[in-house]
């Protein structure tokens, strides 16, 4: 299983904590079951959050006790999304590419976490992501940890995905002799190029998975 790379100073750190306090979305979402998030522990288990994040573990309550609200649901199909593209980061970039093995390319690399994470199966090319069933358009001002956040990259308007994970931030495939990283969509390149974003409706179950209509093997991204 691969890891997030170790802390890298003040920055990094920062980043980390942001992205978590992202991920558990405050006082509206959060509660004494985030003690056991799983990107909280992720990053925990890495070194990558300070003590005063840790929380204590919430008290015994009986299983029927706490019913799992849609909020909480949604929560943690985010939560469950971050933590699988995260835990690929340094995995290389491939044209094609769609498995761990091989590299991914963006498309593929969204794909796989996706279906990895939620069971849910999306289209292989880009462009037919940005338009599945299934999924909903989420202004930029709106973006949630694990939504798909499409770019202009190549003169197609969705020629390139990621998946936002917080702070601002998205974690992707770039390019040719690169490997999966996170990236700041408030830099120049990528505020320009951001055309869309898209997030799955709360309505939509993907337990067990739910198979969105695929697009031929070949990617259409960068």
């Amino acid at each position: 299983m691969r890891i997030l790379p170790t802390a890298r100073g003040p920055a990094f750190r920062g980043f980390a904590i942001a992205l978590a306090l992202a991920v558990i979305g405050g006082s509206a979402v959060a509660g004494p079951e985030d003690a056991t998030d799983p990107l909280l522990k992720l990053l925990a288990d890495k070194g990558l959050l300070v003590e005063a994040l840790r929380v204590d573990p919430a008290p015994a309550v009986e299983p029927d006790a706490r019913p799992t609200s849609l909020l909480r649901q949604v929560h943690d199909r985010a939560s469950r999304l971050t933590v699988a593209a995260m835990d690929l980061v340094g995995v290389r970039y491939r044209r094609g590419g769609d498995s761990i093995d091989t590299g991914f390319d963006c498309s593929g690399f969204t794909r796989h976490v996706f279906e990895m994470s939620l069971g849910l199966v999306l289209p292989r090319r880009v462009d037919d992501q940005a338009s599945a069933p299934g999924l909903v358009t989420v202004r930029r001002e709106d973006l949630r940890p694990g939504d798909l956040v499409f770019f202009n990259t190549l003169r197609r308007t969705f020629s390139h995905v990621g998946i936002y994970v917080g702070d601002n931030r998205f974690i992707h495939s770039p390019r040719t002799g690169s490997s999966i990283r996170t990236e700041d969509m408030s830099f120049t390149y990528w505020a320009k190029r951001f055309t869309g974003a898209r997030r799955i409706e709360a309505k939509v179950s993907v337990e067990p998975a739910l198979d969105l209509p695929s697009s031929p093997a070949a990617a259409a991204g960068s």
